[in-house]
């Protein structure tokens, strides 16, 4: 019996593609023999993973977008079904930073990070559920936080954000696993990223990286059908990052 999926042939739709963990991801699938839509809000990064995919012999498609908004979130998901002929993955990984204490965060912050850290998901969610369920197959990974599972004061917003985005996902898996698709939620600790490099402190050798993310993505795809991952899985470094 086979004990995992094979993904060549496969397409993914992964956000937030430009740098750190999307990139990641995205040159980890192309490995694979994934065929990448790939999209996000700079299109300088996003022609850089791009280059990146296809050096290696990847398939790739770039879509400026903010998915954030209906209709980017549709352009993107029409796109991948234009260039490609299906979608079979989603990787809900854009995301931005904004913390602060509660009563100290303005509406537009508080909002922002709402809108690309948790609608952004929901949107590109809503998008190719109707394929996927047609099609009666599809896996979407999240790429939350460990801030979506432990409460830190003063992570506002991001905190509340990834915790709503978990959740998210255990709704969409309930709803959708008895048409063979499949939800995965991923909260990654300290991930040395454009986001976070500069942090104060941040010791670099004591961090994850992209690829330990894009590894765990992998592995999560090529799953037998079958087996199901439950709550959200939480991966960390054995040392403090924290000098």
């Amino acid at each position: 019996m086979e004990t995992k999926l094979d993904l060549i042939g496969k397409v993914a739709i992964v956000t937030g593609a430009g740098s750190g963990i999307g990139q990641g991801v995205a040159r980890a699938l192309a490995d694979e023999g994934v065929s990448l839509v790939i999209c996000g809000r700079r299109s300088e990064p996003l022609q850089e993973t791009s280059r990146l995919v296809e050096t290696a012999g990847g398939r790739v498609t770039a879509i400026q977008a903010d998915i954030s908004q209906t209709p980017d979130a549709q352009r993107v998901v029409k796109a991948a079904l234009e260039t490609f002929g299906r979608v079979d993955i989603l990787i809900n990984n854009a995301g931005i930073g904004g913390g602060d204490s509660i009563h100290k965060m303005t509406d537009e912050e508080w909002d922002q990070v709402m809108a690309v850290n948790l609608r952004g998901a929901f949107l590109m969610t809503r998008e190719v559920l109707g394929y996927f369920r047609e099609q009666k197959s599809g896996h979407i990974i999240n790429i939350s936080s460990e801030s979506g599972l432990e409460y830190y004061p003063g992570d506002g917003s991001y905190g509340l954000s990834k915790h709503a985005l978990n959740d998210l996902g255990e709704y969409i898996q309930r709803e959708n696993q008895e048409l063979n698709i499949r939800v995965n939620t991923i909260c990654p600790g300290m991930v040395v990223t454009e986001m976070t490099e500069d942090s104060p402190g941040l010791n670099h050798e004591k961090c994850l990286y992209p690829e330990d993310i894009a590894d765990l993505v992998v592995w999560l795809l090529t799953r037998r059908p079958n087996v199901k991952i439950g709550t959200p899985i939480l991966i960390q470094t054995m040392l403090n990052p924290w000098e």
